[in-house]
């Protein structure tokens, strides 16, 4: 399958702070949308990547972790 060739979701975080937040944001609803799909075939019998739901699911934490981050960043410097 392209998903196990591919893992375009999975990103170091070190990477993932350069960033910009309309990407993280971008990031985000594609990470999102990806896993409904793969859980869509899951519950189907489609798919069977226990491991690619794992790693789409850190990469939804990472985004958030950071966004979280600069947004309580932002306020602090206020």
């Amino acid at each position: 399958m392209k998903l196990e060739k591919d893992k375009k979701w999975k990103w170091p975080a070190e990477k993932m702070r350069e960033w910009t937040d309309a990407e993280l944001k971008t990031r985000d609803r594609e990470f999102s949308d990806q896993l409904f799909r793969l859980k869509f075939q899951m519950a189907g019998g489609q798919s069977e990547h226990v491991t690619a739901v794992r790693e789409l699911r850190k990469g939804i934490a990472r985004v958030k972790t950071l966004m979280r981050e600069r947004q309580s960043g932002a306020n602090q410097t206020k």
